[in-house]
């Protein structure tokens, strides 16, 4: 079951998707957009990875405050969210994503990734480590 991992920002979408055992997650992309309301093309293409990747479900990050609050990214997250789930028909999980871009920007650092290179990669590396973090809880 091929599952796709989304870390959703204000002008980005990370993309992940994993092996058709659900056992890793590869980062695809970064889709980029220069408006946070203009979601058409953004949309488009996922729509367009999930029939290339035949994804059957949707891991979207789900940014809540440090105490647990939802804030303004986690609403925009569940609007995008609803969003995904009427235009594909596919089930989306709403996942705690806390922490994973600071995460995904001290693996780069570690690798020697430069700053203005990490940038461009850093939203697709968040959305790795959102659908590994949900792989591993329904493997245990």
């Amino acid at each position: 079951m091929r599952i796709i991992g989304l870390d959703y920002g204000s002008k980005t979408v990370g993309v992940a998707v994993c092996d058709p055992l659900g056992l890793t997650a590869q980062g695809i992309e970064t889709i980029t957009r220069n408006e946070e309301n203009k979601l058409r093309r953004t949309l488009a293409r996922i729509e367009q990875i999930i029939s290339d990747y035949q994804v059957e479900s949707i891991v979207l990050g789900y940014p809540k405050n440090m105490d647990g609050s939802i804030g303004e990214r986690a609403k925009a997250a569940q609007e995008f969210g609803d969003m995904l789930e009427r235009r594909t028909g596919l089930p989306v999980v709403l996942w705690d994503e806390r922490l994973t871009t600071m995460e995904a920007n001290e693996i780069l650092i570690e690798c020697g990734v430069r700053r203005e290179k990490r940038k461009a990669v850093i939203d697709k590396i968040a959305a790795v480590l959102i659908l590994n973090s949900f792989l591993e809880s329904i493997r245990t």
